[in-house]
């Protein structure tokens, strides 16, 4: 039943646009992907967005449920745990900003791991980190260790 003064929403598809590939790339759909790109075998789950100027290396794997938005750096041989959100605005002004030249760049070094269900704020994260499920990542990590917790910390250095 249609409700008086309600109009039609308008749909956009998802899938695959304007996504610079490597070699051996896998990706199950359904997925967003769209600007970015994708560094040789590589791996992207299904119900994954994947937006504009994203660079991620080879050998990266990323999991099904995961958001990476526009600014991210993803290098060589890291993983993306299921459900990984990435933000990109620190919502200075109290509520999210329109304007990209707001917004702040992340950068994920070279064999990072990231756990199930964490949250990273625009920040660099050092090579050879690992970071603990339900995490929340507000500050750079400087150096190889295992972090945890929200906001998360150095449990141990490797």
């Amino acid at each position: 039943m249609k409700k008086q003064g309600f109009q039609q929403p308008t749909f956009s598809p998802c899938g695959i646009k304007d996504v610079d590939f490597g070699r051996d790339v896998k990706v199950i759909e359904p997925c967003n992907l769209y600007g970015c790109e994708i560094g040789d075998r590589c791996f992207i789950g299904p119900f994954t967005e994947i937006q504009s100027g994203v660079k991620i290396g080879s050998d990266c794997r990323i999991q099904s449920h995961s958001f990476i938005c526009s600014g991210v750096t993803i290098e060589r041989g890291s993983f993306i745990a299921h459900g990984v959100c990435f933000t990109n605005d620190k919502f200075v002004t109290g509520k999210p900003s329109p304007n990209p030249e707001d917004w702040d760049e992340t950068w994920i070094g070279e064999d990072v791991s990231i756990g199930s269900g964490t949250t990273i704020l625009p920040v660099k994260v050092h090579s050879g980190c690992v970071i603990g499920a339900g995490s929340v990542v507000t500050k750079d990590l400087t150096f190889p260790g295992i972090y945890a917790g929200n906001p998360a910390r150095l449990l141990r250095k490797l």
